[in-house]
């Protein structure tokens, strides 16, 4: 088996000499970004490549487009090659960089291993006060009749900020290495603030897996699908809800002085809930499709990692969503340990999975949005 090095620097050569089959090409050159991006250029060094392979979405409407693809002997399969990249950008960005080498490889059994081992260290912390199994009244049904808020905040403050600045460094890095020109013309900073609104609505819209032609994403068959496009979007906006209800909590807490437990009608409630069942539809469909992809769309070895992110998430939508139904329940203690066991895992590899993945993509879609404001001009590799 080849080093970790040596893997890195084939697959980024595989996606080079993919790059220059399809500059030559150029059908599919009105498909996505990556191929104008890649029209910009002449020659593919290790930055750009990563640029490319951050800017593809998957949706494998090259794949089924291209007359080079598998038999033909040139073997293009620029979805594969460049999910391959992606893969080991989130280890060559990561910070501490064994961490990521870690989450790859074992994704799904990492992320399941932690969420068990922290649910266990929860749960053994209250049967040591003996409320493992003890009913909370519905007037006293406030989670912090459980576990205090302070010991709450205690623990989950410094996996939350650790992760956070891991993740700052990373998108920082691989900003960096991007190359960004700065914007020409009469106005850069107008340039500037064009570039990062259409950024963020292609990042928010998921544009680029409409396949090119607003017909979706391919299927092994060749059928069109949006389902991809959608399940991503319960997802997303199923966890930006969920986050949008914890900020309000927090917000009635410290500033109005309000502490849970709040109505079903208030807004951490409706936020909550709204955001768990889009987790839970998004998760499921994802988990399906991971399942069942035709293997050309993608690199198997992502599979781990892939499928870790999808469970993790999946148990935040779904043990948040039980800790409302059993709120009267004697189940609810046990149910609230694996809920903070499972928030605590997603942000203690929140660094180095497809969670990383989405500010990466978001960073190569605004060098995207700023490049293509410039004048055309060929980058060429000094020799």
């Amino acid at each position: 088996m080849l080093p970790l090095e040596a893997l890195v620097r084939e697959a980024e050569a595989e996606v080079a000499r993919q790059m220059e089959i399809c500059n030559a090409c150029r059908y599919c050159e009105g498909y996505c970004a990556v191929f104008p991006a890649m029209t910009r250029r002449l020659e593919f060094p290790k930055a750009d490549i990563h640029y490319l392979a951050n800017l593809c979405h998957n949706c494998g409407a090259c794949l089924h487009s291209c007359q080079y693809a598998p038999p033909n002997p040139f073997g293009v399969n620029v979805p594969q090659a460049m999910a391959r990249v992606r893969r080991m950008t989130y280890a060559e960005y990561a910070w501490p960089a064994p961490l990521g080498g870690l989450y790859q490889r074992n994704g799904l059994m990492l992320a399941l291993a932690l969420v068990a081992a922290l649910t266990v260290f929860l749960a053994i912390g209250l049967q040591t006060q003996g409320t493992l199994w003890k009913p909370i009244a519905l007037e006293a049904g406030s989670f912090y009749a459980i576990f205090p808020h302070n010991l709450m905040v205690s623990l989950f403050a410094p996996v939350f900020l650790f992760a956070c600045l891991a993740l700052g460094i990373g998108v920082a890095r691989f900003w960096t290495d991007l190359d960004t020109d700065p914007p020409k013309g009469e106005s850069p900073r107008e340039t500037i603030h064009e570039a990062i609104q259409e950024a963020s609505l292609n990042a928010l819209k998921l544009k680029y897996l409409d396949g090119g032609h607003g017909e979706g994403c391919n299927e092994a068959d060749d059928r069109f699908t949006h389902a991809r496009r959608h399940f991503h979007h319960a997802t997303f906006y199923g966890f930006v809800l969920c986050f949008a209800s914890t900020s309000v909590a927090t917000l009635y807490h410290y500033g109005l002085g309000w502490s849970a437990p709040y109505d079903w009608i208030s807004l951490p409630k409706i936020l909550g809930t709204l955001g768990g069942i889009g987790l839970v539809i998004g998760t499921i469909g994802l988990g399906w499709l991971n399942l069942n992809r035709d293997p050309l769309h993608g690199d198997a070895d992502n599979a781990p990692m892939d499928r870790g992110f999808i469970a993790l998430l999946f148990l935040v939508g779904s043990s948040g969503l039980g800790l409302a139904v059993l709120r009267e329940s004697a189940s609810l203690p046990l149910m609230l340990c694996l809920h903070l066991g499972a928030v605590m895992a997603f942000f203690a590899t929140m660094p180095y999975g497809k969670f990383a993945h989405g500010f990466y993509r978001c960073a190569a879609l605004l060098k995207w949005s700023i490049e293509r404001r410039q004048p055309t001009r060929l980058k060429l590799t000094a020799d």
